[in-house]
Order: structure tokens, then sequence, then C-alpha cells
């Protein structure tokens, strides 16, 4: 059964969409926007049935928060409003809603344009999961392209994903940095994280798989993947149009080699400055490098490892993030004896 959100600060309004309603959806009613937000921190509806004007946050502001936050923005939004006013509608049509329903309104109406707009979307959510995993497969053969011709980190993307997925997870859990990452959807990051090393398949093979240390005008053309990684998810944006995955999936490819104070690379960002997704990625990223066997190095100990970024953080690392993946460092430890 459907679940069906009605925000209204009428309590007869409510009980009114309840009547309507409940025989056919599972009906929460809530009189605020407030309670509703602290509501879908639990349970995502299937459609929102909004007041307009309402004391607080009224309808507009409300769905704006609403399209504002991945985890809601995709849900169909319809107003409730006792004005028949045209300059109320095209606003609110222009901001996302998708429909408007006149106060008092009538059984029937409400009822078909619910299952209308129900109808529509469940379509829509089709064809955008067959599209996602279109998506996942193309993201699969690429990330495999760049790990196959880069001889020495074998399995880097595939172990990085676990990292950062239990790395993020930890963090919205202690709250850190909580109101972005509470505003993510964790499994499409997580999968955007997989290009962050897209743009080594523009590097040349003898630099990629050098057996020993880069000179420094081989390292100087190793440092361009990040903007090259840019330059590739650009491309694809330009053809296919900007979504959530591919524009963090460029924050990712071009912002991990960033450092917190300022001497990273490619573009010297500092502390902040750096997108939470390449502050994220920057730890994972060096912690895998440090326990795995290169042509160039022994791997260090899990102990070695810990203890190296513990000592950069504050200068490589956002202190904050480091903090949290202490505490998670043993879990991390099984994981990668497992794989």
């Amino acid at each position: 059964m459907k679940t069906i959100f009605v925000v209204d600060d009428s309590d007869t309004n409510l009980s009114m969409a309840e009547a309507v309603l409940e025989d056919q959806y599972r009906v929460m009613t809530m009189p605020s926007a407030s309670k509703m937000f602290s509501l879908l921190e639990k349970v995502t509806p299937d459609l929102i049935l909004l007041d307009i004007e309402m004391p607080g946050m009224d309808g507009f502001e409300t769905l704006k928060r609403l399209k504002s936050q991945s985890l809601s923005a995709d849900i169909p939004i319809m107003f409730l409003t006792g004005r028949n006013d045209a300059e109320v509608e095209a606003r609110g049509l222009e901001m996302g809603a998708v429909d408007f329903v006149t106060k008092p309104f009538s059984a029937p109406v409400l009822q078909n344009r619910i299952k209308t707009h129900l109808d529509i979307d469940t379509l829509i959510r089709e064809r955008t999961a067959q599209l996602h995993q279109l998506q996942n497969s193309i993201i699969s053969v690429l990330a495999d392209m760049v790990e196959n011709r880069d001889k020495g980190t074998g399995g880097h993307i595939e172990r990085t994903s676990i990292y950062i997925k239990i790395l993020i997870e930890e963090m919205k859990t202690r709250g850190v940095y909580g109101e972005e990452i509470n505003g993510w959807d964790i499994e499409k990051m997580i999968s955007s994280a997989r290009m962050h090393d897209l743009g080594k398949i523009s590097i040349t093979d003898v630099i990629v798989n050098k057996p020993g240390r880069l000179t420094e005008e081989e390292f100087e053309i190793m440092k361009s993947h990040a903007l090259e990684g840019e330059r590739i998810i650009d491309e694809i944006i330009a053809k296919t149009g900007e979504d959530y995955f591919l524009r963090n999936a460029k924050l990712f490819a071009g912002t991990h080699h960033e450092r917190w104070d300022g001497k990273g690379y490619p573009r010297g960002l500092k502390g902040e400055e750096i997108p939470l997704q390449g502050r994220i990625m920057a730890i994972v990223d060096v912690y895998d490098a440090l326990v795995s066997e290169r042509p160039y190095k022994k791997a260090f100990t899990d102990k070695e490892a810990i203890d190296i970024i513990m000592q950069n953080s504050g200068t490589h690392f956002d202190p904050k993030i480091v903090d949290v993946f202490f505490e998670a460092k043993d879990y991390m430890k099984k994981v990668r004896a497992q794989l």
C-alpha cells in the first residue's frame, strides 16, 4: 500500500483527506511542515498533499526545501489551496509541484488526481531504475578499463568503494558534517566515487605502469589525471545532461588529491573549500595506497598506515574526518582481510 502525507494546519482538512483516502492508501497526517520533515527522516511517502497557507513555514517554502534535498526531491507534491489564483498555480508548478487541488475538495477529484500522479510516478521510477542500471553497467566498464590499465593498483576501486561506504556511514552515525551527508543518496554517492581515477585513462601506460618512482616531470603528468577526470565527466554531462551521479563523480575525480593545508592539487584548495566528497576520498585513497603493495614499495602494516594518516590530520586530511576514520579503522581492517 502506498503512503501519502497530508500536511495542513486545519484539523478538518486533515480528517476529510484521511476519510477520503484511507481505504486505498496509508495516510499520515500532520499539522505543520516541521512535523513532516521530522517524519521524513523515518518514512518516505509516495506523494505529499501540501497546504499552501500555513503558519511558520508555508507551502512554497516547504516545497523549496523538499526539492533541495536529494532524498525528497523526487516525491510528487500536490498543493492544497483555498484560492483559485492563476499566479499562485504558475509559481507552484514552476517550483516543481505536480498539481493543485482546491479546498474544499471533491472526493472523486482528489482520488483520481492522486491515482494519475502515482501511476505517472511509478512509470518514471521504473524508467529511472532502468537508466540507473545502465549507468552502473557503464560505470563498471569504465572503472574496470582504468584499473586494468594500472597493473600496480589491482582492486583499488573496489576497496576504496567499500572503505568510503564505511566512513560515510560512520560520519552519519556520529553527526560529522551530518547536515550535508543527510541530504546525500549514499548508494549513488558511493557509485560515483568509483570514478575518482577516471582521468588516468588518458595517461600513457609508460607512466601509469612504471615499475619505479616517477620523475618530477612524470609526476606532473600523472597529476593531470584529476583535471582529466573532470574534463571527461564534463563531456558526458554535455551530451547526456547533468544529474546527481555525474555531478558527484566530477567532484570525486577533481578534488581527491587536494589537501586540507592547501598544498594539494590540482587547484590548491584549502580546508572546507575542498568539497566534502574530495576530503573523504583523500583519506580512503591514501589508506588503500599505504596498505597495498606497489611496484615501487612494500605494503605498510595497518598500524603504520593508520599512524601516518593520524600524523597528517590537519595538514593533508580534514581532522574531523580523520577522527571518524580512527573510530572505524578496526572495521575497515576486518573488511579488508575478507577481500
